[in-house]
């Protein structure tokens, strides 16, 4: 099926099931798919995609998916130089507006259903596609997590089992995490794998009861930076730590880097063996390189 018949499937999906907000907002251009959101009165914005390189290093830097993130920009601007944002601030910082549950499950799936076009054409067979999912809306759903979002992979031809749903961890959901767990596991009985985002790792602090309950496939941790002295004793800490409590659940961590060859060192350690971000891109060594989208490609994507 040609990635034109499936933005039309997805438009013509859309248009009847948001009559008054998306009508046909899927758009193909020059091999790329972007979506339109926003209400006319402040002009819509564009959406598109930027992917992070997922390499396993423990074998020469393999690549074996693909992290995804917003680029979003004006609707009459040039989407190919959008600016990366999370999707959970597009409701927030971008349109401002008051946001409600059925806000966040609607832009959610727009954005997951733009990833998946996009990913159709830089995936290979067998490749791990992650999505993030903002808390808020596994929250507003009440039930059958996942089953919406596997109707749209099927249709691409792409099975759950390689899509990893990514949910950022929050303090401020603390008081949530049951239903949290309840809904990333609705996805696990799908299929999908499922990843938890520290993000910093001074944002460690307190995971280790979720991370204990749900055992995630994978835990994503932004790499400290090495500044020529070594890194830091609280930091070392919490990486040992985190790396003893997800080995010891049969999960991996993926060293998230945001200053790629000042960070590598942090990859080569025992006890890492993912990395999200460009830097083994462009070795010698014969590591693959991929396409990302947009055209400005990401070093790395930050929760």
């Amino acid at each position: 099926m040609s990635l034109q018949t499936l933005v039309d499937y997805f438009n013509d999906r859309f248009e009847q099931e948001h009559r008054s907000h998306y009508r046909r907002p899927f758009i193909l251009e020059s091999g790329l798919v972007s979506g339109l959101f926003g209400p006319i009165r402040i002009g819509p914005i564009r959406i598109s995609s930027a992917f992070a390189p997922l390499y396993e290093i423990s074998s020469r830097a393999q690549l074996i998916g693909h992290v995804s993130a917003c680029s979003v920009s004006a609707y009459d601007d040039d989407f190919q130089r959008g600016k990366i944002v999370d999707c959970s601030n597009l409701l927030t910082d971008v349109i401002k507006q008051p946001v409600d549950f059925q806000s966040i499950i609607n832009i959610d799936r727009l954005c997951r259903t733009v990833h998946l076009l996009n990913a159709l054409a830089i995936r290979q067979a067998g490749e791990i596609l992650m999505l993030d999912v903002d808390p808020r809306h596994i929250l507003g759903i009440k039930q059958d997590h996942g089953a919406y979002f596997e109707e749209i992979a099927v249709k691409c031809g792409l099975e759950t089992k390689h899509i990893a749903i990514s949910m950022t961890v929050n303090n401020f959901y603390a008081l949530h995490h049951t239903r949290l767990l309840e809904g990333l596991n609705n996805y696990r009985q799908r299929g999908y794998q499922i990843a938890l985002n520290v993000g910093h790792l001074y944002a460690a602090h307190g995971v280790t009861g979720l991370v204990t309950k749900l055992s995630p496939d994978y835990l994503r941790v932004i790499a400290p930076e090495n500044n020529g002295r070594g890194y830091a004793g609280a930091e070392s800490q919490r990486l040992d730590a985190l790396k003893t409590l997800i080995g010891g659940i049969g999960g991996r961590i993926i060293v998230q880097q945001q200053n790629p060859e000042e960070q590598a060192p942090i990859a080569a350690m025992p006890g890492f063996d993912l990395v999200q971000g460009g830097y083994y891109d462009n070795r010698p060594d014969g590591a693959p390189h991929r396409l990302h989208l947009p055209s400005e490609s990401p070093v790395a994507i930050t929760p």
